[in-house]
């Protein structure tokens, strides 16, 4: 029992102290990208780590979602659920942005990332106060004709 209890102990030491950087295997060439093989998904909340930040807060994003998309006004009784992907290369250029997670119906589906395709220009996201390549996702719910992030 010693010996299991030393061993948790001994592997918490060793992460409390170590950083969690996600590095992306980009699978494709992504035009607009620095460095396709040094591509992160950043969490603020660890030392060194900057998200990138969209022209506009997150609230404007879903007022923007709520004015433009006309597929919600259109079927406010649709109810599901969608993942954006967004990558920014170290300019803070939106260099690409898909759908991951579909919502289940197409149309919707490409009027969300219309809107997302005017958010062009982001302040970079950087690693250690170096401005990298970033790739951000947004988890989208529609219910009852309103628009929110998860």
């Amino acid at each position: 029992m010693k010996k299991i209890l030393i061993l948790f102990m001994g592997l918490y030491a060793g992460t409390a102290f170590s950083q969690l950087v996600a590095r992306l295997e980009m699978k494709e060439n992504v035009e607009g990208i620095c460095n396709s093989k040094e591509v992160y998904a950043l969490f603020s909340g660890f030392k060194g780590q900057v998200n990138p930040v969209p022209p506009i807060s997150k609230n404007e994003i879903k007022n923007k979602l709520q004015s433009e998309v006309s597929f919600i006004k259109d079927n406010p009784k649709f109810k599901g659920k969608l993942m954006i992907h967004c990558l920014m290369n170290c300019k803070g250029e939106m260099v690409q942005c898909t759908v991951d997670n579909k919502s289940g119906n197409d149309e919707l589906d490409k009027q969300v990332l219309a809107v997302f395709a005017t958010l062009k220009q982001w302040t970079p996201g950087t690693l250690d106060g170096k401005a990298v390549d970033t790739s951000e996702l947004f988890s989208i719910q529609v219910k009852k004709g309103v628009i929110s992030f998860n």
